[in-house]
């Protein structure tokens, strides 16, 4: 059975970016129609002259918030007049925040004196923003983009989870929430759509460098490894990060017809992290 991708039209958000777009370029690889959303329109739109040129598929760069529904919806009719109605959406847009992030790990006599650098000091704003971005964010793409899906009575969505989600990591905890809601909502919303055609599953990536993780993981001043990159490192029976393109083969599988039964699943591609008790 061929993977049954060409032609296609899909709508990646959080196009702009390293990981997002290394999976809009396997998208486009397979003869799948591009649409690359992203807030930076010029982040957006390079991606997309870069598929044009390298792979010769239709692809197009658009300017769209995954928190502003209105937004997306008007996206939408512009990815319809261009490309054709969506048969697959992948919810990429997300990340995390210093705002959100505690500068210790756990609450000890040492740190009692500052509680700013603990849960207390945490920013509420900072918080919200940040489950916001990757739970709305997740949420509204996937009411607007699956109009088209539900018409056609097919269509697939991926979102991307994370590690997190099964065990939240220390000094991040509005990620660790979002994600945690991320793999519920894909089970919900997959049982929700079952009869319907539109499948939903997710990813859940492993420990790979992004923009917004590495002021966690890499020393701004020496460019070594911080204690936490380390500790990253040892916990990956892999004993590395992951690159983008190895996302890349799980998401063509879970959207292909190679994947017509498989729904509410969320897929690890970590290394061994999530499998590994550290003895």
């Amino acid at each position: 059975m061929p993977l049954n991708l060409k032609d296609k039209v899909a709508v990646i958000t959080g196009g702009g970016g390293v990981l997002c777009s290394t999976m809009a370029k396997a998208l486009a690889s397979h003869g799948v129609k591009t649409a690359i959303l992203d807030l930076n329109l010029e982040a957006a739109e390079k991606v997309a002259k870069e598929i044009t040129e390298q792979y010769h598929t239709p692809s197009m760069g658009i300017s769209a918030s995954v928190l502003d529904k209105k937004s997306l919806e008007a996206a939408k009719l512009v990815i319809n007049e261009k490309l054709g109605t969506i048969d697959y959406l992948v919810n990429g847009a997300g990340g995390n925040a210093a705002s959100a992030t505690t500068k210790a790990e756990f609450i000890t006599d040492d740190v009692l004196n500052n509680l700013d650098d603990t849960f207390f000091g945490l920013e509420a704003d900072g918080f919200d923003k940040v489950f916001a971005l990757n739970f709305q964010g997740t949420l509204l793409p996937s009411m607007v983009f699956a109009k088209d899906m539900l018409d056609k009575k097919q269509g697939s969505i991926i979102n991307v989870s994370s590690m997190n989600a099964y065990t939240p990591l220390t000094k991040i905890p509005a990620y660790s929430a979002a994600k945690a809601a991320i793999n519920n909502f894909t089970q919900w919303l997959a049982v929700h759509f079952a009869k319907t055609g539109i499948r939903v599953n997710a990813i859940a990536p492993g420990f790979l460098l992004t923009n917004q993780n590495r002021f966690l993981l890499i020393d701004e001043k020496t460019g070594e490894a911080t204690a936490r990159g380390e500790k990253i490192i040892r916990n990956t029976p892999m004993e590395r990060y992951g690159e983008p393109e190895e996302l890349t083969g799980t998401m063509l599988y879970l959207l292909s017809d190679w994947a017509t039964f498989i729904t509410g699943v969320v897929v690890p591609v970590d290394g061994g992290f999530s499998a590994y008790s550290g003895v």
